[in-house]
């Protein structure tokens, strides 16, 4: 049987603007500045730099420009042109912060011409002599080398899609001896198929001594043990000393597991932190300055003032004129939300970073990590009186430079726990502790977690072995097994 029944329902949704605003809120300084110029490319009603005439002020008090952009048309008879145009000399949409910092200077940074990983690798075999099958079998092995240096295909299959592709019949033996030569290529370790290869070619690339001889017969012979850390074993098998194995153990330690992976480091333009805020202490007070670039002065195009006077004073208004007005209402609409909408993000950040200064003042003031406070998100979102979410947004991706270096936001939250005396401290302090006690520790008889608990107990810190791990994980410290050394 069917029923037909109402049903009221209360929901809250997000307007477009809205969204947009909260998207702004979370770029950082350079993302930021990117999503302006794109903004002003787009937008033609929108200038940056200062104004040099009046403006539309009268505009600014019209509360109506977000309920019809980009929803619905309004017929340029209804538009009125008035609420767009003035002779006001002090325009609203001029605006600048007076608490930014003077560090937006534009430098100009010079490029780097960067040769990829593989075509170095081809550079290289040009140093080869190669008839032409040999090297067309050559640059097929470089092309199948990933980012990291490795070979991961068989050879079959490195036969079989030379045959197919490249129509060259070969065979496994023939290929096996052009990788031998791929694998003399720059850096050492390129071209090998698995760890155990990649480190025995590096290690033949060193001058023969003693130490490098039995890394080389360890890795060759013994890889098992050694990547179990079996040193005791590996004592016996060569009846060697600590001292002797310790030798050929820091050899293959200094050895890089990615040889392609280090290559393509090199050769990646360095990635500028630009800080979004700066914290000075200045006569034992807090100044927070905002990057002055969050800040950009912004106004109407004086042209689109221009043709909405134009139209306004024409007598007989053709359709091709209406259309034009409808679209000049449009671009001032974006270009009027789009300034305030980084007004208000400018506050939101300043804002938000204000409160963080302030709820951790004491680290501020003198960059001991032990006075931070736990502090969650709700903390902030409270004081300030914005969402967790905002909070989030402004935390995650920004950068503040401090007395102490430059740190990200999000680093200063932390969760809380209590110590022996009942007190809440932070993780973050926590966390140091346990570095500096597997820091401190005796490496051939490292700590398992257990042990670990223990000593932060008695530092006043009660907690559970499966804390400790998770804290480890977290600073990215291995297991006690993977920390031994000889």
């Amino acid at each position: 049987m069917l029923k037909h029944s109402l049903q009221f329902k209360l929901s809250q949704k997000l307007s477009p603007q809205q969204i947009q605003l909260m998207k702004l809120i979370q770029l950082p300084t350079q993302a930021f500045e990117q999503r302006l110029q794109e903004e002003l490319v787009e937008n033609p009603a929108l200038e940056n730099g200062k104004e040099e005439t009046s403006e539309l002020d009268d505009y600014n008090d019209n509360d109506d420009y977000s309920e019809d952009y980009d929803n619905e048309r309004i017929e340029a008879e209804d538009i009125n042109i008035d609420e767009y145009l003035s002779n006001d000399e002090t325009p609203d949409y001029k605006y600048q912060a007076n608490n930014y910092s003077d560090d937006d200077e534009e430098k100009s940074m010079p490029h780097v011409a960067i040769v990829s990983f593989h075509q170095d690798l081809l550079n290289q075999l040009n140093t080869f002599i190669l008839n032409d099958e040999e090297r067309i079998i050559a640059e097929f092995l470089v092309g199948s080398i990933d980012d990291m240096g490795y070979i991961r295909r068989t050879i079959q299959d490195i036969v079989d899609d030379l045959a197919f592709t490249q129509g060259v019949y070969s065979d496994n033996e023939t290929v096996e001896r052009i990788l031998q030569i791929v694998q003399e290529l720059e850096p050492a370790g390129v071209g090998a198929r698995d760890l155990q290869e990649c480190l025995l070619l590096q290690l033949k690339h060193k001058t023969p001594s003693e130490a490098v001889e039995l890394a080389i017969d360890i890795i060759e012979n013994q890889f098992d043990a050694f990547t179990k850390k079996h040193y005791e074993k590996l004592i016996q098998k060569y009846d060697i000393s600590k001292e002797q194995l310790r030798k050929g153990i820091e050899e293959i330690e200094k050895l890089n597991p990615k040889p392609g992976g280090a290559f393509d480091s090199n050769l990646k333009p360095i990635e500028h932190v630009i800080p979004d805020f700066t914290i000075r202490i200045v006569e034992d007070e807090l100044e927070l300055l905002l990057n002055g670039r969050n800040a950009p002065e912004l106004h109407i195009s004086k042209d689109y003032q221009e043709m909405l006077r134009s139209y306004k004073d024409t007598s007989e208004k053709s359709n091709s004129q209406k259309d034009a007005v409808q679209f000049i209402k449009q671009k001032l609409d974006a270009a009027k939300w789009f300034i305030d909408a980084i007004k208000q993000r400018q506050e939101t950040l300043y804002v938000t970073m204000n409160a963080i200064m302030h709820y951790q003042m004491e680290y501020f003031l003198e960059g001991d990590e032990a006075k931070l406070r736990p502090m969650i998100l709700k903390d902030i979102a409270d004081l300030v009186g914005l969402d967790i979410s905002t909070v989030s947004r402004v935390a995650n991706s920004k950068y503040v430079d401090t007395p102490y270096g430059t740190k990200l936001i999000k680093e200063f939250f932390s969760e809380s726990m209590k110590n022996d005396q009942g007190e809440d401290v932070s993780t973050i302090e926590i966390k140091n502790i346990l570095q500096k006690i597997i820091e401190s520790e005796d490496k051939r008889k490292p700590f398992p977690d257990d042990k670990l608990a223990e000593e932060l107990k008695e530092k006043g810190y009660p907690i559970a072995r499966r804390t400790i791990a998770k804290y480890r994980e977290q600073l990215d410290i291995p297991v006690a097994r993977l920390r031994k050394k000889i």
